[in-house]
């Protein structure tokens, strides 16, 4: 059989009730990817992941917050490639077709985020990918004044929440992860504020807290913040027994094994069963994943990988990952925030909720790269750490009028459950996570 009598198949197992797109329709996103412009998939704005077949040629582009995964199996006739968010449904439908002998975890492919990825089925062997970036945010490009950064930032937070608000029935309730700190703390005012400037009720938000066994600094930092802008009556703490986590159970949820996204998976998986639990019918979430990644939020020091000037002198190294090129850390992984966002995205949505995460967004990140952090900071360590807190209650007060309380740093699998217990629940080696995931595919 020669090269053109090949038969190539695509399936293509991506809902596109899993988008986000908050200024076109569905349709019109899929035409702008397979234009194959990257510079035309730049106009999509919203959370995505979006795949095309144009004969031959197969187009795929995401955002962040939603994963895109492709496996491409042999067969007599012609090569195959599956599309799916999950690694586990491209194996479900490789059995499907008799070929789960192929599948391999390692095999499979993240599609990066930011980029439009073209890929040819043309037989063996594998077809090497095209990768171009549609989304390159122009850094350093906002003045040194906070307050122009702060009105800027959410600003345009308030701007992508208020299309979202468009989209939702005004009846559905919203629910809000909330910690107390910054991030979690500006969506929940900024949507607050956009509710009563719809003349809506706000109590249609609810703020959720983690606690596990009945001790947990986020519920005493979440309450201290309620109380301070006066927001007490949406709030809502889930109690959890700390017998109902089970990282391995994340392992296989988030189809991961970093130390630190299987931690917060394991919480963000609690939070949302116990919402499904006490209310069946809640449908939206939103949360403040990627404030960090934004501000650079993260404590250096912990990284022997890396340095501040390698931070800041990197676009998007946060929300990417370290690389060359499209490829970040792994094929199969991908990077970054790019990668890590299955901690949230994928308890959600094994839990039937539709998860919105405003920060992920390019047109927020946008607004992060053009802040000029080395003038700002001049290299130091602990003015960068500061800044987040500074530029976001500068922008809460001048957007909605409130004053912000900050309050210091804490992860989310850190903040839920006391110390003790922590240590006790999760391995301290990333060798455990990585046995525990390959374990999985046995």
């Amino acid at each position: 059989m020669t090269n053109h009598q090949y038969v190539h198949r695509l399936v293509n197992l991506i809902d596109p009730a899993g988008n986000v797109l908050l200024n076109m329709d569905y349709d019109q996103a899929v035409r702008l990817v397979a234009s194959g412009d990257a510079n035309r998939v730049n106009q999509i704005d919203g959370q995505f992941a979006i795949c095309v077949q144009d004969g031959r040629d197969v187009l795929m582009a995401r955002s962040i917050a939603r994963p895109m995964r492709y496996f491409l199996a042999k067969r007599a006739e012609g090569p195959c490639l599956v599309v799916a968010e999950r690694m586990d449904e491209l194996r479900d439908q490789l059995a499907k077709e008799g070929l789960e002998d192929q599948f391999h975890p390692s095999y499979t492919r993240m599609v990066p985020a930011h980029h439009l990825v073209r890929l040819q089925l043309i037989g063996c062997p594998d077809p090497n990918p095209d990768y171009q970036r549609f989304f390159t945010p122009q850094r350093n490009t906002l003045s040194t004044d906070t307050d122009q950064i702060g009105a800027a930032y959410i600003g345009r937070l308030a701007e992508e929440c208020s299309r979202w608000l468009d989209q939702l029935d005004p009846q559905e309730p919203i629910g809000v992860m909330f910690s107390g700190g910054i991030d979690s703390g500006a969506v929940l005012l900024v949507m607050n504020h956009l509710l009563l400037a719809r003349g809506q009720a706000p109590t249609r938000l609810k703020a959720f807290t983690l606690c596990v066994d009945g001790q947990s600094s986020d519920t005493e930092q979440a309450k201290r913040f309620l109380q301070s802008t006066g927001l007490e009556m949406l709030w809502e703490v889930l109690e959890c027994s700390s017998d109902d986590l089970d990282w391995r159970e994340t392992v296989r949820v988030i189809e991961d094994y970093k130390p630190l996204d299987v931690q917060a998976g394991t919480m963000m998986l609690a939070a949302c069963r116990e919402i499904r639990k006490r209310y069946p019918q809640w449908r939206y979430l939103i949360d403040g994943d990627g404030g960090d990644e934004n501000l650079k939020d993260y404590p250096i020091e912990d990284n022997p990988e890396l340095t501040i000037r390698s931070v800041l002198n990197n676009l998007m190294l946060y929300q990417e990952g370290w690389g060359v090129h499209a490829i970040k850390h792994s094929l199969v992984h991908s990077g970054g925030q790019s990668r890590g966002q299955a901690r949230s995205s994928a308890p959600s949505r094994l839990m039937g909720f539709t998860a919105f995460s405003p920060f992920a967004l390019p047109r927020v990140i946008e607004i992060a790269e053009a802040i000029p952090f080395i003038e700002l900071t001049d290299w130091d360590h602990q003015k960068l750490y500061a800044l987040k807190g500074e530029v976001v209650s500068r922008g809460i007060r001048l957007i909605t009028g409130i004053e912000m309380p900050v309050f210091e740093k804490q992860r989310f699998q850190h903040g839920a459950i006391d110390a003790d217990k922590f240590t006790q629940l999760f391995p301290q080696q990333e060798h455990e996570y990585r046995k525990a995931f390959l374990q999985c595919w046995n």
